[in-house]
């Protein structure tokens, strides 16, 4: 027979009346509880962010912090010398202006030699974009991009401002083999615009230099030149497998 029902949530009971005037009380069946389901989103997330990530969970210490890079400075000193044997600089005046002029490129290449001068370590490659001339300081402003290479240990890329007149900084931005991680800045000092310039590195987030690559430098001055052994990159006076 066809009845109505009415639930009470307070008793968790049907109350049931039949056409003929009979009720009767039945009990609902326990609520099946439901699990939390942010919690389950979480452990699941965790679950796939570990699964996905997981050298950032292994580098994660118990109380939630990343293992950072190694902030040490070290120093480390290289001449850039033009030796008029590579064709370099090009300049491509792009600007079709005779005098210098916003957009101009300058792609060059150069040797490395230590800051002692008595050891070929490799070459720079890079590029130079004409921002400014400056004629009251009879020189230019460049945005450079460039490479120091090292042979068998890799090499670091720098980028900033490069003035043919002052000093300037230029930020480290990464590198490989022995460099890979590298940050920080170098120092480029002008000694004869364009042929001899004169580097101070001071880099970061890297284990310690070989001992090949640090010394004492020879002080820059208009009269530096690396020794007969080093330009000629003789065994005992060149980086092994330096880049040439």
């Amino acid at each position: 027979m066809a009845s109505l029902r009415t639930l009470s949530l307070n008793s968790l009971s049907v109350k049931s009346t039949t056409f003929s005037g009979r009720s009767s009380l039945t009990k609902v069946p326990s609520i099946v509880s439901i699990p939390n389901r942010s919690m389950n989103l979480k452990a699941s997330n965790s679950s796939i962010e570990a699964s996905l990530f997981p050298s950032l969970s292994s580098s994660s210490s118990k109380n939630g912090s990343t293992k950072e890079r190694p902030s040490k400075v070290q120093e480390m000193f290289v001449y850039e010398i033009n030796e008029r044997d590579r064709n370099s600089p090009a300049y491509l005046r792009l600007s079709q202006n005779e005098v210098n002029s916003l957009g101009d490129l300058v792609p060059f290449t150069n040797k490395l030699y230590h800051g002692n001068l008595e050891k070929r370590l490799g070459i720079t490659a890079g590029l130079c974009v004409l921002i400014q001339h400056v004629p009251e300081k009879k020189g230019d402003r460049y945005e450079a991009i460039y490479s120091f290479y090292f042979g068998d240990y890799g090499h670091i890329s720098v980028q900033g401002p490069y003035l043919t007149y002052e000093d300037t900084y230029l930020a480290v931005t990464g590198g490989s083999g022995i460099f890979e991680g590298v940050y920080g800045q170098v120092k480029l000092h002008q000694i004869v615009f364009p042929f001899k310039i004169f580097y101070t590195f001071y880099l970061k987030g890297i284990h310690d230099l070989p001992e090949e690559l640090l010394g004492k430098p020879v002080e820059p001055t208009a009269a530096v030149e690396a020794t007969a052994a080093a330009k000629a990159a003789e065994p005992h006076a060149a980086l092994e497998n330096y880049t040439d």
